[in-house]
């Protein structure tokens, strides 16, 4: 039986599938890595819809009368 191939998300490179890669699904710790990275620079993002309940911040708000300004240390 034929290994299935498949690219590496981070830099296309053809790899077979395979329990013995250790960094799977990329080719190498380096392309993890860079992987990780962009999801911790936030350069990868998960679409979503906001709700209008979401988009509501009136109910959260302190009334203005009631606001006081932080205080600086």
């Amino acid at each position: 039986m034929a290994t299935k191939k498949f690219p590496c998300p981070e830099c296309n490179t053809p790899l077979e599938w395979s329990t013995d890669n250790v960094n799977r699904p990329f080719c190498s710790e380096r392309c993890k890595l860079l992987d990780l990275g962009s999801w911790a620079n936030e350069s990868y993002q998960i679409p979503a819809e906001i709700s209008a309940e979401e988009d509501d911040y009136s109910s959260s708000m302190v009334p203005l009368e009631n606001w006081k300004s932080p205080t600086i240390h």
